[in-house]
């Protein structure tokens, strides 16, 4: 059996009185007896397997080797250990000084001389350390009962113990959200029900916090964080625990890109098809401030509604749980129009084999798009909102009526005379 062998020392420095725990690597150090710092007798001394010990620092000055001594003999490695002046760490405060019975909660040390921690002990179990700064550290809390000290070793020695009490509490349960989904900018309000959701130190959507603003027992309401498109898990952490996980999906904001028609009557009651992406979940739809109504839903890129009453040009959004569209990259706008007026024709009467022109005047004909005399269709031209210049079409002798169409519905009739030729 060779003497036991000794690789490392961890940490390799500590302070003048001693105290420091280290952790010995190396091999064959089963049935060990004796750790030396120089010809110090370490404390504390712990087997923990065949290849390592740990141990406490003896006091001493300047570096000195480290030896492990066993049933074979003692270990000859160059392996060394430093007694360095090190301030004396420092707790102040524990944030937050209490927490759940099953630990796996944050808590932070705060205080001074922090740097290089090697252990942070709830009593006498070890928590894992997640971050270190000369003046603070944060660690997941071991489980543990009762009220127990808090102390952290660094190179320096050990702290002086701070009071953190194990709460036996119910862990929190998440029965619903309202609502279950959002825009991916985030900043709207998300209530959480459920039960024993008081004192909660933490919500996240998946691993972004959000911001509370209220907490009660059974509720909870917080801002949103951003987050991109997608579903993500909501937790809540109090005192008692994490909650189970509820799903919210963020939505990406609707886009409108076309309308059809563009053009409607100022009484509105027609259907528009709005077509563009991210319109499943369409809750409201506008055309300049006026809300739309019978929204149906044809695909994630189609829906039809019935036009709101109007003037003028105006914007058409929709309203998603993602947000309102803005103007996309077709032409979402929406004109009204007024109903198509007939004061005259010029001439009135024409030949029965058709074939002249015949100026309509009136007013809103711009958009014009039919011209009618009796039932036979006209060719024409729309010179201006208040003309038209029809082609008239021939018929049997006698009178018929000329009717204007445009996408505002039927003019009135004027009465147009065919003589025989």
């Amino acid at each position: 059996m060779m003497a036991p062998v000794v690789t490392s020392v961890s940490p390799n420095q500590g302070a003048p009185a001693g105290g420091t725990t280290v952790t010995i690597t190396g091999t064959g150090f089963l049935g060990a007896s004796v750790v030396r710092f120089g010809s110090q007798l370490a404390t504390n001394v712990v087997v923990v397997s065949n290849t390592q010990i740990t141990a406490k620092t003896p006091p001493g000055t300047g570096t000195v080797k480290v030896t492990v001594t066993g049933p074979s003999g003692t270990s000859t490695q160059n392996v060394f250990f430093s007694y360095v002046s090190v301030p004396a760490p420092v707790l102040t405060s524990l944030s937050p000084g209490s927490g759940p019975a099953a630990g796996g909660n944050t808590v932070t040390l705060n205080g001074t001389n922090l740097s290089g921690a090697t252990q942070v002990l709830f009593g006498a179990t070890p928590a894992t350390i997640l971050t270190n700064t000369p003046t603070q550290i944060t660690v997941t809390a071991p489980p543990g009962t009762g009220t127990t000290n808090v102390t952290a070793t660094t190179p320096g020695g050990t702290t002086n113990p701070l009071p953190y009490t194990y709460i036996t509490t119910p862990a929190p349960t998440l029965t619903s959200l309202n609502p279950t989904s959002g825009p991916t900018t985030g900043g709207n309000t998300v209530t959480l029900n459920g039960t024993n959701l008081s004192g909660a130190t933490q919500v996240l959507f998946g691993a972004t916090p959000a911001t509370i603003l209220t907490n009660t027992p059974t509720q909870i309401t917080v801002t949103a964080p951003a987050r991109p498109p997608g579903s993500v898990s909501v937790t809540v952490t109090t005192p008692g625990g994490i909650s189970n996980p509820l799903p919210y999906f963020y939505v990406a904001a609707p886009i409108v890109t076309d309308l059809a028609p563009h053009f409607g009557p100022d009484t509105g009651s027609n259907t528009v098809t709005v077509f563009g992406s991210g319109l499943t979940l369409t809750s409201a739809v506008s055309f300049g401030g006026n809300p739309a109504t019978g929204i149906t839903v044809v695909s994630d890129n189609q829906l039809t509604v019935t036009a709101p009453a109007g003037t003028g040009t105006v914007a058409v959004t929709v309203t998603t749980p993602g947000g309102t569209s803005t103007t996309g990259t077709g032409n979402p706008y929406y004109t009204y129009l007024g109903a198509p007026v007939l004061t005259s024709l010029n001439p009135a009467q024409g030949p029965d084999l058709g074939g002249d022109s015949v100026v309509l005047n009136g007013l809103n004909l711009t958009y014009t798009d039919a011209v009618t005399f009796g039932s036979d269709p006209a060719a024409f031209f729309a010179i201006s909102d208040t003309q038209v210049v029809a082609a008239a079409p021939g018929g049997p002798p006698g009178t018929v009526l000329v009717v204007a169409h445009t996408p505002a519905g039927n003019s009135n009739a004027l009465s147009y005379t065919y003589e025989p030729s």
